[in-house]
C-alpha cells in the first residue's frame, strides 16, 4: 500500500464537500502485484492507464538513467565512438544524418525522445512513459527499430512502461503486464501488422517538403521522375529517378533522391521504397542502378539478392580526375574521395 498526505485547506474542504467526497487528507493506493516473469528476456513491457501503478512496478527493475546533454556538442558526439553513435541512433530510428550533427536543444520532440532513448540502451535499462510524448506513428516506428536492435545486440532485461497499447504489436515484447487487468501475456500476443506503402507520381515541386532531410544534397534535377510515398494515408517519403545515358547500356535509369521523413525512419521504409521503384523500371524492361554512401542502405544491398554490385562498388573513383573538366565537375568531385556502394537491381520482389 502507498500512502500520501496533504493539508486540509479551504479549497480542499470546499471541493470535497461539493462532490460529497469524504476526505481526511490521506490518500491510499494499492499497486498491482507483479507476477513471476521469466529470468531471461530481452524486452518487457508494463502497460496500463495513468495512475494504475506502472511506475511503481517499474522501480522493481531499476532506476531510469538520467541523461544530460552538452548544448555546444552534436548529439552524435555524446557517444564513445562514431560507430557506437551510428549504431545506437539508428537503433531507435533516428537515421537522419543532419539531425546527428545538431545539438540536442534544437531537435524536435520526437527526435529528442529517440536521442534520449539511444543513450539509455543497455542491459537492464528501464524507461518510463515509453513513447508517451511522441506521435503514435513515431511510437510505432521507434518500437519496431528498437526490437530489431535488441535482437541483433542480444540486449537483455530491458523494461518499459507505457500507457499506450498501440506499440505492443510493433515492439513485440517478450512479456506484457497489463496493470488494468492484472494479466501477463507472452511474446506474440499481438501479431505485427503488414506494412503496405502507396507510391504515387508527383512533380519535382514536392521535393521542397523533403530536401532538408536528405543526408547529402538538397537539390534535385528538374528532369527527374518523382513519386510520393504514403503509409496509412500519411505522407512519409519521396523518391526520384533519372535517365542514365551510357554508350554501353541502353534504356538505363538511376536512383536520384530517396528520402523518408525523420519521424518514420527506422522501419525499413527507405529500402522498401528503393526496391519498389527499381522493380517498376525493371518490369518495364529497363536497367536500374543506384549509388549511395548511406551505410544502412548500402549494407542492405550488399546482402540482398535483389541487387548486384557493379564494378564501382566500394571503390575509390579513379576516373574522377581533377584535371579533367566536365559539366558534372561539382557532382563528380563531391564523390571523388567518398567510397560508395554501387549496385544494379536484378531481382524480383516476392
Amino acid at each position: 500500500m502507498n500512502e500520501s498526505k496533504v493539508e486540509i485547506d479551504d479549497i480542499v474542504r470546499k471541493l470535497s464537500a461539493s462532490f460529497d467526497y469524504e476526505f481526511n487528507g490521506v490518500s491510499t493506493f494499492y499497486p498491482p502485484e507483479m507476477p513471476s516473469i521469466p529470468d531471461s528476456f530481452g524486452i518487457g513491457l508494463i502497460v496500463g492507464s495513468s495512475g494504475s501503478g506502472k511506475s511503481t512496478l517499474l522501480k522493481q527493475f531499476g532506476v531510469e538513467a538520467e541523461i544530460t546533454w552538452n548544448s555546444s556538442k552534436a548529439i552524435c558526439s555524446h557517444f564513445a565512438s562514431a560507430e557506437e553513435a551510428q549504431a545506437r541512433l539508428s537503433a531507435v530510428g533516428l537515421n537522419s544524418i543532419p539531425a546527428w550533427m545538431r545539438p540536442y536543444q534544437v531537435l524536435s520532440t520526437g527526435e529528442k525522445f529517440r536521442a534520449d532513448l539511444a543513450r539509455r540502451l543497455a542491459n537492464g535499462a528501464v524507461v518510463d512513459e515509453f513513447t508517451s510524448v511522441v506521435d503514435r506513428n513515431v511510437a510505432k516506428a521507434c518500437s519496431y527499430a528498437l526490437r530489431r536492435y535488441c535482437d541483433r545486440q542480444g540486449l537483455s532485461r530491458m523494461v518499459f512502461a507505457s500507457c499506450h497499447y498501440d506499440i505492443i504489436e510493433w515492439l513485440q515484447p517478450d512479456w506484457v503486464f497489463d496493470t488494468n487487468t492484472g494479466q501477463l501475456v507472452g511474446r506474440g500476443s499481438k501479431r505485427r501488422p503488414e506494412i503496405k506503402l502507396e507510391i504515387v507520381p508527383c512533380s519535382t515541386e514536392a521535393w521542397t517538403v523533403f530536401r532538408s532531410h536528405h543526408y547529402l544534397n538538397n537539390s534535385i534535377n528538374k528532369a527527374s521522375r518523382c513519386w510520393l510515398v504514403l503509409w496509412n494515408s500519411t505522407l512519409i517519403g519521396f523518391s526520384s529517378s533519372l535517365a542514365f545515358p551510357n554508350g554501353n547500356i541502353k534504356n538505363a535509369w538511376r536512383e536520384h533522391r530517396t528520402v523518408v521523413l525523420p519521424d518514420y525512419q527506422g522501419m525499413g521504409f527507405g529500402v522498401r521504397i528503393s526496391d519498389a521503384i527499381a522493380k517498376m523500371f525493371k518490369d518495364q524492361g529497363c536497367r536500374y542502378f543506384s549509388k549511395t554512401s548511406h551505410p544502412r542502405m548500402g549494407c542492405y544491398r550488399e546482402s540482398s539478392p535483389l541487387w548486384r554490385p557493379t564494378s564501382k562498388n566500394k571503390k575509390d573513383r579513379k576516373d574522377y580526375d581533377p584535371a579533367k573538366k566536365t559539366k558534372e565537375d561539382a557532382h563528380k568531385m563531391r564523390h571523388a574521395k567518398r567510397v560508395c556502394f554501387s549496385h544494379e537491381f536484378i531481382g524480383k520482389i516476392i
